[in-house]
Formats: C-alpha cells, sequence, structure tokens
C-alpha cells in the first residue's frame, strides 16, 4: 500500500463534493503539477514513444500513475516501460487527439478516467498566454479585498518555483490615468525565467476560481527603486531555495526541451 499522495487528497475532496467547484479546480491543478508515469506498450526509442492504451465509454485512455511503484503494481512485473513527464506536459501532448488519462487504475483510491475534453480543457488552460501592457505606477499601496483563495493558490504556486527569484510583493497599484488593480512584484528573477513566473501566476489565477480575475505582474531588479517600494507596502512571498538538480534521467519526457512524439 502506498502513501495517500497529494493527487489522493484531491481527488478525495473532489467527489466529496461534486457541487465544489474550486475543488474541482484543486484537482487539476495537482494533477498539472504532478510528475507522472505514463505506461508504454515498448521501450521508447529515441523520442517516439507508443503508450498502453485502453479503450472505454468509447473514448481511448492512456495508463497513467502518480508513482512508479502504483503504475508496477498495475504492470504485475519489477520493470515496466514507461515515460515520465509532467501532468502539464501530458495534456499538452494529448491535446486534440482525442485521447483521455486512466489515473491510477485498480491502484489508488484516486483511479478515475479523465476524458479527453477535460485533457483539451486542461492543455488549453495552461497554454492561455497573459497579455503584456505597458503602465506608468504612481502609487503602491496594501492588498486589499482579494480572496484568500487567491492568496492560498499564489503560496502554492510560488512554492514550486524554487530559484526563479528572490521574492516577491503583492501590492496594491494605481497607473498614470486612474487605473487601479493589485500587482506581484517579482524581485531578482532569474534571466530567462520571467515567462514562467507569468506563466504560473496566471495559472494561480485560473484554479482559484476567480472569475475575471485579474493580477499584474512585474519583475524587478534588487537595486530598482520600485523594489524599496513595494517590500515596504506588499505582502511578502518568499519563494524556495533551488534544489540541486538530479542527473537527467533518459526517459522521454525527462527533458522539457524534447517532449516526447506518440506513435
Amino acid at each position: 500500500m502506498t502513501d495517500v499522495t497529494e493527487i489522493d487528497r484531491a481527488h478525495a475532496a473532489m467527489v466529496a463534493d461534486e457541487a465544489d467547484d474550486i475543488a474541482r479546480l484543486r484537482f487539476y491543478e495537482r494533477l498539472a503539477e504532478s510528475e507522472l508515469f505514463m505506461l508504454l506498450e515498448d521501450e521508447a526509442e529515441g523520442d517516439q514513444i507508443s503508450p498502453a492504451m485502453f479503450e472505454a465509454e468509447g473514448q481511448e485512455f492512456v495508463l497513467i500513475f502518480d508513482r512508479e511503484e502504483r503504475m508496477v503494481d498495475f504492470y504485475g512485473k519489477a520493470i515496466a516501460p514507461y515515460a515520465a513527464l509532467s501532468g502539464r506536459g501530458m495534456a499538452q501532448m494529448l491535446m486534440g487527439q482525442r485521447i483521455g488519462m486512466a489515473l491510477n487504475m485498480g491502484v489508488a483510491p484516486s483511479a478515475m478516467l479523465v476524458p479527453s475534453d477535460a485533457v483539451d480543457w486542461l492543455a488549453q488552460t495552461l497554454g492561455n498566454d497573459p497579455e503584456e501592457v505597458d503602465g506608468q505606477i504612481t502609487e503602491l499601496t496594501a492588498p486589499k479585498g482579494l480572496p484568500e483563495v487567491l492568496l492560498e493558490a499564489l503560496d502554492r504556486k510560488l512554492a514550486t518555483a524554487a530559484g526563479l527569484a528572490v521574492e516577491a510583493y503583492l501590492c496594491g497599484v494605481t497607473y498614470e490615468g486612474g487605473g487601479r488593480g493589485h500587482m506581484l512584484a517579482f524581485v531578482g528573477t532569474v534571466e530567462g525565467a520571467e515567462g514562467a513566473l507569468t506563466a504560473a501566476v496566471n495559472e494561480a489565477l485560473v484554479f482559484s476560481g476567480i472569475d475575471a480575475g485579474m493580477l499584474d505582474v512585474a519583475h524587478l531588479e534588487g537595486s530598482d527603486p520600485v523594489s524599496e517600494r513595494v517590500a515596504k507596502v506588499g505582502l511578502r512571498f518568499d519563494l524556495p531555495s533551488p534544489q540541486m538538480p538530479s542527473q537527467p534521467g533518459a526517459n522521454p519526457g525527462m527533458d522539457p526541451n524534447k517532449p516526447p512524439k506518440l506513435h
């Protein structure tokens, strides 16, 4: 019996109240962020993979697991051919192919069929690019009126952004012309990480369930005068320190720059 996983917990909360939209969004957030193991028919050949699939309810499904030992339990042998990649990457790989995900079938309480339309929705949601805008800031204030569910979503999301920035501050902002809103300012963003952090904030908004939610994002140098201003009034989020990278794996999907291809 494997330990209870984050996906198990999120799934239990979702099925406990089918009318709870936030719980359902939280499950898909966990699915997107988790490393998943996809069972293959045979060992991968380069970046080409042949997933083990089965048909149910008129659809085809790939077999995925959130723990390697769960996959082995299902497979029935000590060594199983598989590809490991994030749920985010898996959804993007399957998008538009009318293939769903069969999660933890027969080996965990979170066993479920994720239909292809839900896979497509997840991939499209994660692929939405934030809009880039310019504006002259005239005033920074303490954040007010933001729902707790959004603050929790930001806290969870930024906990996965180890080493991409030193810290972040959430504050109220007023722009030249009178526009008002809220801004999350990252301080000391690593070069090239701006897009990933901005996308993470966008995902936090989506998975918080706030309709028409908007949050501006800025990337500041530690020496920027605005950094001192946001630090005085903003709500601080500390990003985790980076972990030493492990030896890259040879399995398809382990290199984000070379996603696997289905055949």
